[in-house]
């Protein structure tokens, strides 16, 4: 007798579980209700062809953000079913009055349901309609079809990395510079000797004169750093060339984000000025040894990882380990003090060709994210859609070379090469050709070069 009760514990301990199991399955799926979304309209057991009668666990059809039952449980007044089990399997009106719900492509969605159209939200309203933002897209079909059929010289495109995103988030994630004090921007101009007759090249490219010395472009993702990652590059490269490529070291922007604070707001912007203080007084590692971490829309402000000490004649010394356990050369590098070039296109010329690529404020327009080659000049394509369409902020770029191309009607277009943040998928490999000789954009009002601080003991000795 004893054996048979224990048995016939075990089989209803089973069947307790079983129906546990069934509960579970049902009662703990994604509900369209967490949302205040209530008896969407339509045809799914029609669309399916699905109608079981009686609790069957197994009859279900993919219903929005959840599965959708084709059976007797839909019997309750709050629903998770297909909507039109009543109608299309019972043959009866369905026990609740069905929400209004919106059509988009053919198909109908509930009360409170949402999609994403570019950067903007929709929502279905109790009324049966879509109710849309209205925000500036960052990627604009309208302004790119208008700038690729206009005769304005470059071509835009759709960048999959933007997509989605606002322009005001554009202009917030992506650019980081501040611009110049009055009191920077009064700085003596250090001039370049040139004679009256002196005739310069008719193109440039840093890369060729410097080669295996001008890094590549790189990459600031949503952190409005660029004030770090132009100064970065340009040390990087002006190092290269002073120690006459002795020394390629690839500075670290993640170095001057975390660790140069005065003043400065890492992923949310900074001054160039203070940037070149830090470069030039505390110094910073190379991207392998800290290397860049900073990628998201809003960043934690990382704390700093890199301190140094002075080993004395203006030298410093690193005081940790890097930050990537990986490497462990956490040289110091360095730099004079930053000076600022005249706006003159031939003295920032000469000093190209002669000394390195130089960095630059530019004030970046709208257009300029859907930037795919040619000789980029604003344009006014956004004028028709309203001001919250046109959109600036400061951005800070490397300029790498200049050049020249002759237009169709015969005349000469003059450019600047610049290498810019946003990865080498944007552009022209990374880099973009702006109009050269009129400031466009600003691009000839702040133009700075600086020295790599570099000594004899720094070479190798044979």
């Amino acid at each position: 007798m004893r054996p048979l009760r224990a048995l016939l514990c075990l089989w209803l301990l089973a069947e307790a579980s079983r129906a546990s199991r069934v509960r579970t399955r049902r009662e703990l799926a994604p509900g369209l209700y967490e949302h205040g979304v209530y008896d969407a309209g339509g045809s799914y057991c029609q669309r399916g062809d699905v109608c079981c009668h009686g609790r069957d666990d197994a009859c279900t059809v993919p219903y929005h953000d959840t599965l959708c039952y084709c059976d007797l449980f839909c019997n309750r007044t709050v629903s998770d079913c297909c909507p039109d089990f009543w109608e299309y399997c019972l043959g009866i009106p369905a026990p609740f009055p069905k929400a209004p719900g919106c059509a988009r492509a053919g198909r109908s969605y509930p009360t409170g349901a949402t999609y994403r159209e570019n950067c903007n939200l929709c929502t279905c309203s109790p009324g049966g309609q879509w109710q849309c933002e209205d925000h500036a897209c960052l990627m604009d079909g309208e302004l790119i079809d208008a700038v690729n059929r206009g005769d304005y010289g470059w071509r835009a495109t759709n960048y999959s990395q933007f997509w989605g995103m606002t322009l005001e988030d554009g202009i917030q994630f992506r650019l980081g510079t501040f611009r110049p004090s009055p009191t920077v921007m009064n700085m003596n101009e250090m001039h370049m000797n040139m004679d009256s007759n002196e005739v310069l090249p008719r193109h440039f490219d840093a890369a060729a004169k410097w080669p295996g010395m001008i890094h590549e472009p790189l990459d600031q993702g949503n952190c409005a750093g660029s004030w770090a990652f132009s100064t970065a590059a340009v040390a990087s490269d002006r190092i290269s060339i002073h120690s006459m490529g002795h020394m390629t070291p690839a500075l670290s922007p993640q170095n001057l984000l975390s660790c140069d604070t005065r003043n400065q707001r890492g992923c949310s912007g900074g001054r160039l000025d203070g940037a070149w203080w830090y470069l030039r007084r505390r110094g910073v590692v190379t991207d392998e040894c800290y290397p860049f971490t900073s990628q998201e829309s809003r960043p934690a402000a990382q704390p700093c990882m890199m301190h140094s000490r002075s080993t004395g004649r203006g030298k410093r010394q690193a005081t940790a380990r890097c930050p990537n356990p990986q490497t462990h050369a956490n040289e110091i590098y360095q730099s004079t003090p930053a000076y600022r070039l005249s706006s003159s296109e031939k003295e920032i010329m000469k000093e190209l060709l002669e000394n390195g690529p130089v960095q630059a404020i530019l004030e970046v327009h709208e257009d300029f994210f859907m930037y795919k080659s040619g000789i980029y000049r604003h344009t006014p394509v956004a004028e028709g859609k309203g001001p919250k369409h046109q959109r600036h902020g400061t951005h800070s770029v490397k300029i790498t070379g200049w050049g020249e191309e002759q237009l169709p009607d015969g005349q000469i277009q003059k450019y600047w090469t610049a290498a810019n943040s946003w990865g080498t998928a944007w552009g022209e490999g990374g880099h973009f050709r702006i109009t050269r000789g009129v400031n466009e954009c600003e691009v000839e009002t702040f133009v700075v070069g600086v020295w790599g601080r570099v000594s004899m003991e720094d070479m190798p000795h044979k």
